[in-house]
């Protein structure tokens, strides 16, 4: 327990709500792109400009991997050499632009020896703004219903065991004021 000027804060419940809120997030984001998913056919939806994808193959070998995370930043503004993000169906596509013409984006990943279909530049979701290796895995595991499970116990256990072990340490205290008074009664 701290003191910061007249509140008192443990720290230990500031983390376990902290861990909660981000459980709580993630359930969230997961129930979120599932239903945009499904019901819009939206593959990388941009809430406020941004969204993130998991790289699924290597065609952009050496610069991404498959299992790498990605960040896309919603533009307008395009150039050869961008590496973007475009919706081909029902797949997400990243590769990099090899030349613009007009509303007509070709691309082609690094790793390919030709390049794609040429595309209209409503189809790009945006711009690779940064990226984390391998981080795509973890994401992926937690969009699966296995991975949504473990948020949910995630957040239950956060919840329930320190619960349980204050309740443990109350009627542990509890028993030794009892223990106490039922010996101060003997002796009297």
């Amino acid at each position: 327990m701290k003191q910061f000027g007249k509140f008192k804060i443990n720290i230990k419940d500031v983390l376990r709500w902290l861990l909660i809120v981000v459980c709580g997030l993630m359930l969230g984001v997961n129930v979120y792109l599932a239903n945009a998913n499904s019901l819009v056919g939206n593959q990388l939806p941009m809430p406020f400009g941004y969204g993130a994808a998991v790289v699924l193959s290597g065609s952009m070998e050496p610069e991404f991997s498959e299992g790498d995370l990605i960040i896309v930043k919603e533009t307008d503004d395009y150039k050869p050499k961008d590496i973007v993000v475009f919706q081909d169906e029902n797949t997400l596509v990243v590769h990099r632009i090899i030349s613009i013409d007009g509303e007509i984006i070709t691309t082609k990943g690094d790793a390919n020896e030709s390049a794609d279909e040429p595309i209209n530049a409503s189809a790009v979701k945006g711009e690779v703004l940064f990226w984390i290796p391998f981080a795509g895995r973890i994401v992926g595991f937690l969009k699966t219903p296995i991975g949504t499970i473990c948020i949910i116990a995630a957040a239950v256990a956060l919840i329930e065991i320190p619960r349980r072990n204050e309740k443990k340490k109350d009627d542990e205290e509890r028993q030794k004021i009892i223990d106490e008074i039922n010996r101060l009664k003997q002796e009297q």
